[in-house]
């Protein structure tokens, strides 16, 4: 008993009560803020390693983000990436931050189908599929069960078989070889069903964007309901993303 407590003196409480307020180590890169500044835009778009940086006027897409900061770190002044987490939307325009906007990034109520909110606001069951991923946003979600966030005390999720499931998580650019497992994966899922993007490479293909090994034509067959940004992602998004989008209604 006595080294228990040692260890809560230590450590303090790691289970996170509110998972809609709790705070993240200043190391963290979440979503960014551009400034006004005036610079030499080219430059600034020839750092970026994935093409996420547009110009005139600066624009980040997160969804091609890596959050590697090497942006930040050439133009301190310009882009500052702040510790906010919830970036998760199921719009992919909300994903692009631009220069002089601050506002948050949203999921849009008109895009969440009826059937979310009816089926799935009280109990969630997700498949994941790691699509050629690197297993780090794998990790990631892995750690949304642990005992820290402890996704499961919303009645969210994974189950090992697709019959058991409600929706389907991708992770990964999607690779040729998954491809096909991925769409059978979604095929024995019943309807009705949802598809959740998690990571830069799920999302736009990351650095791997327009390599002859992927496939990426699953994603042009079906609406995506939910977007997370990252890479790797944060339990934090994908957490309170899911919770906006099974919670959410018109």
């Amino acid at each position: 008993m006595l080294d228990n407590l040692k260890i809560l003196l230590h450590q303090g409480k790691q289970y996170i009560p509110d998972v809609t307020k709790a705070k993240v180590p200043g190391i963290f890169r979440g979503k960014p803020v551009i400034s006004t500044e005036k610079i030499n835009e080219n430059e600034l778009m020839e750092i970026c390693p994935t093409n996420a940086i547009s110009a005139n006027p600066v624009c980040i897409d997160l969804g091609k983000c890596t959050f590697c900061g090497e942006c930040a770190f050439a133009f301190p002044h310009k882009i500052k990436f702040t510790t906010d987490y919830k970036i998760a939307t199921n719009d992919r325009n909300n994903l692009i931050i631009r220069e002089k906007r601050y506002e948050p990034v949203q999921l849009n109520p008109e895009l969440i189908r009826k059937e979310i909110s009816e089926y799935f606001s009280g109990s969630l069951k997700l498949r994941e599929v790691s699509a050629g991923g690197d297993n780090s946003c794998e990790l990631e979600l892995n750690a949304c069960g642990n005992v820290n966030f402890d996704m499961g005390r919303f009645g969210i999720e994974f189950v090992a078989s697709p019959r058991h499931a409600d929706g389907i998580v991708i992770t990964g650019p999607i690779t040729e070889n998954m491809a096909e497992p991925l769409q059978l994966c979604y095929d024995a899922i019943p309807e009705p069903k949802i598809i959740i993007l998690a990571g830069t490479d799920a999302i736009s293909g990351g650095i791997f964007e327009g390599s002859l090994a992927l496939n990426r034509s699953f994603l042009s067959k079906y609406a995506i309901d939910l977007y997370v940004p990252g890479n790797p992602i944060h339990p934090l998004t994908f957490i309170n993303g899911l919770l906006e989008l099974i919670k959410k209604r018109k």
